[in-house]
C-alpha cells in the first residue's frame, strides 16, 4: 500500500509572454504570490481527471486574467513541495485577450523582458523556463 504523500502532486502552467504594445519587444508575465512572497510562472493543482493543458490555460487565467494561445510544450518541472513530489507541466503560451485584476492568490503581475524576469523570478527552476520559451519561439 502505498503512502498518501508517495502521490505525485500534478500541476501544470504556461510562460505567458506576449510583445510589448510599446516597440513590440518580448515580455514574459510573472505573477507575485503573497501567500508565498514570491515571483514566478502562473501554474497551478490539476483537478482530478483534468487535461494538463487545459489546466496550464485555466490557471493562467486565474492567476493573471488574460486568456492565452498555447504553443510549444516546454519541460516538465520536477520538486518536492511541503515534502511531496510534484511535477509541474509547463506550455509557452502567447497572451490573447483579457487584464490583471489582483485576487487572492495573485496580488500583482509584471511584464519583464527576459532579462528582468530572469533576474526577477524566485526560484532558480523557474528561471530555466525563461531560456525554454526563447528556444520555443527561436529567439536565441
Amino acid at each position: 500500500m502505498t503512502h498518501p504523500n508517495d502521490t505525485t502532486v500534478q500541476a501544470a502552467g504556461c510562460v505567458l509572454w506576449r510583445r510589448s504594445p510599446v516597440g513590440g519587444k518580448l515580455e514574459l508575465c510573472l505573477v507575485h504570490r503573497p501567500k508565498y512572497d514570491d515571483w514566478s510562472h502562473p501554474k497551478g493543482k490539476l483537478k482530478p481527471g483534468e487535461d494538463p493543458l487545459a489546466g496550464a490555460l485555466r490557471e493562467t487565467v486565474e492567476e493573471t486574467g488574460y486568456t492565452a494561445t498555447p504553443g510549444a510544450r516546454l519541460p516538465t518541472v520536477r520538486y518536492a513541495a511541503d515534502g511531496r513530489p510534484k511535477q509541474v507541466r509547463y506550455w509557452a503560451a502567447e497572451a490573447a485577450s483579457g487584464g490583471f485584476t489582483p485576487n487572492d492568490e495573485v496580488d500583482r503581475v509584471l511584464w519583464l523582458s527576459p532579462t528582468a524576469a530572469r533576474d526577477r523570478l524566485t526560484q532558480p527552476r523557474d528561471r530555466a523556463l525563461v531560456d525554454d520559451l526563447l528556444q520555443a519561439l527561436r529567439l536565441t
